[in-house]
């Protein structure tokens, strides 16, 4: 494989051609009038426009991204994550197109992508499941029942669904028949798939992830957890590796499951088994995701296992270049998702112009980016900045290292959830590991980081004002009495 095309954009296209680059392997970026100027298309070997800045004239065009591949003799197609990377029909056309594409198979994303055929996948795995229905429910009455017979509180949720879309959590029978209505009315609407089914509700659960990766020579190995449960709108912002709660034996039956699972639909590639956790002991299946996660550079730096670079040499036919007794846990990780979002304003999208932006640096810390100072975000687009993440020796040392990679993070221009992810960070919940899914509906509003901006300021002004004084009590020194070069001179 001497080229790849990356079917995405920002910060993930920028981390793909980056390991391309150390691979030896050439690069084609495709960009949105939107993303005209972006490191990631100055970066490619090659860069060409395919279309307005609407993602479904752009970014989705698979029939137009193949004609590139063809013309530009492109070897394999990288989806990233989002946009095509779990889209089992332009994956399918990639492929009858001769053109490797650098994940699992369309069979595997149908299999994994409807949560009804992933349930019933797995069923012979003896995977732990939620208690609930194992078909789409189109019955009011039947559905009443079944409902009746779990116990509330229940979750409706749909079949096609993500991203908390199509999901309803349903405390009484009297309002059943109309959260099955709205519930189903917003699977159409989102996934063109009205199907819906039942199951239990998982009031305080925690949102475990297990890494996999499979090569085409049956060898599937997990690389640890992801805990993933500071979560706004169901979607998530803070992640780290591995989880403050999960025993060793935990932690291994877990990683049993997520593979057998992967088993079950005969994955290649890189993916991620989802699992509630109640009670930080009995777990249950959620979904796979058939792709590379957002948060997937926790792993990475616990491991110090490359995936983009695993992933493209699957691809390419080759075996897995580690064992699974191989792989151990390196000290601790945290992510903190940089949205341009107002965490003061029910975290809402915050468009504009980066007119400061200044990376945090030093030991331990890493920025995937997309974007550079003077940039407008683009209104087409998930709001995400960038990823910030920091890797100690252990949980406490990664925690005060992202505290301090988060205050050496400078952008103004739009709001972010830096200021949110510092609060969490310094948070008694979070720092005992003492939190769940719901985390911010219990522990945070937007007074409280008003609150807590207002005592950071207090301190450093108290802080500048004790500088001040010790430094008017020493002995001043005249410029003259001491030999300057011009240079500083005239810097001063």
């Amino acid at each position: 494989m001497n080229k790849i095309l990356i079917a995405n954009r920002g910060e993930i296209a920028l981390r793909v051609m980056r390991t391309c680059r150390e691979m030896g392997i050439k690069t084609v970026a495709i960009f949105s009038e939107a993303d005209r100027n972006a490191p990631f298309v100055k970066y490619a070997d090659e860069a060409v426009c395919v279309g307005p800045p609407p993602s479904n004239q752009s970014y989705l065009q698979v029939d137009k991204i193949i004609q590139i591949c063809k013309a530009l003799k492109v070897d394999g197609v990288h989806p990233g994550y989002g946009f095509l990377s779990e889209n089992a029909d332009a994956t399918r056309k990639i492929t009858n197109a001769g053109i490797t594409f650098i994940g699992p198979s369309p069979e595997a994303m149908e299999l994994m992508g409807d949560k009804l055929k992933a349930k019933e996948t797995v069923k012979n795995y003896n995977i732990p499941m939620v208690p609930g229905t194992d078909e789409a429910i189109d019955d009011i009455n039947e559905a009443k029942k079944i409902a009746l017979e779990i116990g509330f509180p229940i979750l409706i949720k749909a079949s096609a669904g993500g991203g908390g879309k199509g999901m309803r959590v349903v405390e009484t029978p009297e309002e059943f028949e109309s959260q099955m209505d709205r519930a189903v009315s917003e699977a159409v609407s989102s996934f063109g798939n009205g199907a819906v089914f039942i199951e239990k509700y998982v009031g305080s659960p925690r949102h475990i992830e297990i890494q996999i990766i499979a090569d085409s020579h049956g060898n599937v190995v997990y690389l640890f957890e992801r805990e993933c449960s500071i979560q706004r709108r169901h979607q998530k912002v803070i992640e780290e590796a591995p989880s403050s709660v999960l025993t060793p034996a935990i932690r291994l039956e877990m990683g049993k499951c997520a593979v057998d699972v992967a088993r079950s639909c005969n994955y290649v590639g890189a993916g991620t088994v989802e699992f509630l956790l109640e009670n930080n002991k009995d777990f249950y299946f959620l979904e796979m995701n058939t792709r590379l996660q957002v948060e997937h550079p926790v792993t990475e730096m616990i491991t110090g296992i490359d995936l983009v670079k695993e992933q493209i040499n699957i691809a390419r036919g080759e075996k897995l270049s580690f064992k699974q007794e191989e792989l151990k846990i390196n000290g601790h990780a945290f992510e903190v998702r940089v949205y341009a979002e107002d965490p003061m304003n029910n975290f809402l999208p915050d468009i504009g112009r980066l007119n400061t932006y200044v990376r945090p640096e030093g030991i331990g810390v890493r920025v995937d980016d997309g974007f550079e100072e003077g940039m407008q975000i683009p209104i087409y687009y998930d709001p995400m900045i960038s990823k910030l993440i920091t890797h100690g020796k252990d949980r406490e040392e990664a925690r005060n290292r992202m505290i301090r990679a988060i205050d050496d993070y400078v952008i103004s221009g739009v709001e972010t959830t830096l200021p949110f992810c510092k609060f969490t960070m310094q948070h008694e919940a979070f720092v005992s590991g003492n939190f769940d899914t719901n985390f911010i509906n219990q522990h945070f509003n937007p007074e409280k980081l008003q609150n807590s901006n207002a005592e950071t300021e207090e301190i450093a002004a108290l802080f500048a004002a004790k500088m001040y004084v010790e430094s008017s009590q020493k002995t001043t020194i005249s410029a003259s009495s001491v030999s300057t070069s011009k240079w500083k001179l005239n810097r001063l």
